[in-house]
């Protein structure tokens, strides 16, 4: 049986992401108390035939439910096949953006707490989950249709085999990726941005794939990186992990970065059985 939690702050897409599952056969179940998990997931699961359920839990419950969620999380690891924590954020700011254009009252302002208060005291209050997650998603650059592409990736596209790898190209010029693992900085190396012919081209492209492997520091880097994944992957791996990111960025995510993805992917899925590939950037 696969049991995925979605928890994060109000604004980042929880909703988003429930619909998601449900639409792809979860049984959903929407703020769900954390006192209540365990007793509400065997009952769906004792009436049904249910394979896949998804539970969303929030800053709704009571503080003392969520202080605790780390021992029901724990029972619940030790009792599914598969079982996911996944959590979504976004700044600050764009949240209180989204709220703002929605009109959307945040669950926790008052009438003596104001809007960037309550996100705040979500962040507070949400403590205890947000490091149990083996999955940290952050939507401020993804809009909806964006965040379920990516969601069907990660956690859709090979459910149920070994630790998914992601290995994601961006830019730095568009701010890192907070949800990585490792991150890679291939900005010292030669730029097909500055030839003239190459520049409007992208990453995959085979002129700029000929004008990077024409450059030592390009391959140099590209080895170096690829024994790196390989010496220390299978160790990440032994220890349970179920998503790991690997982010190589450049100025622009759309040449370097790009090219880099889709070699050293290619090389993995040599040894791994969960390689997934995803350009963040690329226009």
């Amino acid at each position: 049986m696969r049991l995925v939690i979605i928890s994060g702050r109000s604004g980042a897409g929880k909703t988003t992401a429930l619909h998601l599952l449900e639409d792809n056969g979860f049984y959903c179940i929407d703020n769900l108390p954390a006192s209540l998990f365990s007793v509400a997931i065997e009952q769906a699961i004792s009436q049904t035939n249910i394979t896949k359920i998804a539970v969303s839990i929030d800053a709704r419950s009571l503080p003392t439910q969520i202080e605790n969620f780390p021992t029901v999380f724990e029972h619940l690891q030790g009792k599914y096949t598969s079982c996911d924590l996944v959590y979504l954020d976004a700044k600050d700011d764009i949240l209180i953006s989204r709220f703002s254009e929605t009109r959307r009252r945040h669950p926790l302002t008052t009438g003596e707490r104001s809007l960037p208060e309550s996100i705040e005291e979500e962040s507070r209050l949400l403590a205890p989950i947000v490091n149990l997650a083996t999955l940290h998603v952050d939507t401020t650059a993804l809009n909806i249709y964006q965040l379920r592409d990516f969601l069907k990736l990660r956690l859709l596209g090979e459910a149920g085999l070994a630790t998914a790898l992601l290995i994601e190209s961006f830019g730095f010029k568009y701010g890192v990726p907070i949800d990585a693992d490792w991150i890679f900085d291939l900005r010292a190396l030669p730029n097909p941005y500055w030839v003239s012919e190459l520049r409007y081209l992208k990453g995959k492209d085979q002129a700029v794939i000929d004008y990077l492997e024409k450059q030592p520091d390009v391959l140099e880097m590209q080895e170096d990186i690829l024994t790196f994944l390989k010496k220390w992957l299978p160790k990440i791996i032994a220890s349970n992990r179920p998503y790991i990111t690997v982010a190589l960025g450049c100025t622009g995510g759309q040449h370097r970065s790009v090219y880099f993805v889709e070699q050293i992917s290619r090389e993995l899925k040599t040894l791994l059985t969960n390689v997934q590939v995803r350009h963040r950037d690329l226009s």
